[in-house]
């Protein structure tokens, strides 16, 4: 598998769980899913915020994926929190 590419933008709790609002990513990771693994296994804090179970949307191009959306070299991917409003 190729390495590609990526942008990672984290949102509201995310990003200041992370302490970024983008990093560049090299991965070879094919698929949304894959990718929130790899971030997930750099230990604290992405481990924490992004852990299966947690309640976090997904992003890829500014359409909203799914664990199975694949990711194109280049894409922008976007991680943040259900947004809830009243």
């Amino acid at each position: 598998m190729t390495a590609r590419t990526i942008t990672v933008r984290y949102f509201a709790s995310i990003r200041e769980a992370v302490g970024r609002g983008e990093e560049s990513v090299h991965t070879q990771a094919a698929t949304l899913g894959a990718l929130r693994e790899e971030l997930i296994a750099r230990g604290a804090p992405w481990a924490e915020c992004l852990a299966e179970g947690r309640a976090v949307r997904m992003a890829v191009n500014q359409d909203m994926g799914a664990a199975d959306t694949a990711l194109p070299e280049r894409a922008e991917v976007a991680f943040f929190p259900p947004v809830t409003g009243g």
